[in-house]
């Protein structure tokens, strides 16, 4: 594809998707440990507007413009979740099993990786390790393990690795829109066609959401279409996306309209962005998904108080709405 290194390097916004912590999960030994010093408090970065959008952030935006704060302006820290880290966990073992010959790569081999990968993780991770603080005697993480593993097992009945040779895995992908965000994300695997033909594919430990649920992931996927599209001018033929949870497989196979309708989209959402950036104002959106949310002490919908504000805002305009209060939309 040759979308290669000198454009999957760089520095910036967390993606958060599963794929950049498999990414270091899978990547270069650890430097020998220094000799044991007090543990220093880590060093806060400096607040910034943000310059760059990924899909994931672009999804928390969607969903509510107070946790994007929180995540992005903020950078409030957040609990591991088993889910979460058990995708990491997967996207490391299958990125890593086509490090083996095509006839080498099978479904015991695959899970012959779990417990290594979950090393790998812990390493470059250690907040991973209060996830199984409260189980000494290891039952659950080995049931946690076991649920990883058969989720490995079953990729097998959706695809077969003997006859695939991913063109990139966890690829790096960034492009600057005119007069608009810096997009970059991390794509599981980019398949190419002997005729040239690009496949995006997408590995997703859930299941396969209802069809009225379906757009949010179908974005993602356009997302990395439009950057692709952008970086070398070619409309991917197909998108995958790969179920693990459920065991299906959804494709869609987009246009150049597609993609031109999720950049106009992406320029407004952005616009979006840049205004609450510079008024202060980002307004919770209570929806079913706050349940989960690891912020309801500093959300006003849970009687939270936002911390203040990091960055400089401009004048209030008569009749605006204060920052961490809500207001009607």
């Amino acid at each position: 594809m040759g979308i290669g290194a000198a454009e999957a390097t760089g520095t910036g916004e967390t993606t958060g998707s599963a794929g950049s912590a498999a990414a270091a999960a899978a990547g270069a030994p650890a430097e020998a440990a220094p000799a044991p010093a007090p543990a220093a408090a880590p060093v806060p970065r400096p607040a910034a507007a943000p310059t760059s959008l990924s899909p994931s952030r672009a999804g928390d935006f969607m969903q509510c413009p107070l946790l994007y704060r929180f995540r992005v302006i903020d950078r409030l820290p957040e609990k591991p979740s088993e889910a979460a880290t058990r995708g990491t966990l997967v996207h490391a073992v299958l990125e890593r099993l086509f490090d083996a010959p095509a006839g080498e790569r099978t479904a015991p081999r695959a899970r012959a990786l779990v417990p290594g990968q979950w090393d790998r993780l812990r390493e470059s991770r250690p907040e991973l390790a209060e996830l199984f603080a409260d189980d000494p005697d290891g039952q659950r993480l080995a049931r946690w393990l076991g649920e990883a593993e058969r989720l490995v097992e079953r990729w097998f009945t959706l695809e077969d690795p003997t006859r695939l040779e991913p063109a990139e895995r966890e690829l790096f992908v960034e492009a600057e829109l005119e007069s608009g965000p810096r997009l970059r994300g991390i794509i599981d695997r980019v398949d190419v066609a002997p005729t040239g033909e690009v496949r995006i594919v997408d590995y997703k430990t859930g299941k396969a959401p209802r069809p009225e649920y379906a757009e949010g992931a179908l974005f993602q996927m356009k997302f990395y279409a439009l950057v692709v599209w952008r970086l070398k001018g070619v409309v991917p033929r197909r998108l995958q996306l790969v179920y693990l949870g459920s065991g299906e497989v959804r494709t869609y196979d987009p246009v150049l309209a597609d993609l031109e309708r999720v950049e106009r989209r992406l320029r407004a959402l952005w616009d979006a962005i840049r205004e609450a950036t510079e008024s202060g104002e980002w307004r919770p959106r209570p929806t079913k998904l706050c349940g989960w949310c690891d912020h309801q002490a500093h959300c006003p919908e849970f009687g939270g108080t936002p911390p203040p504000y990091p960055l400089p805002v401009r004048a209030r305009e008569a009749g605006g709405v204060p920052q961490g209060r809500m207001g009607a939309d």
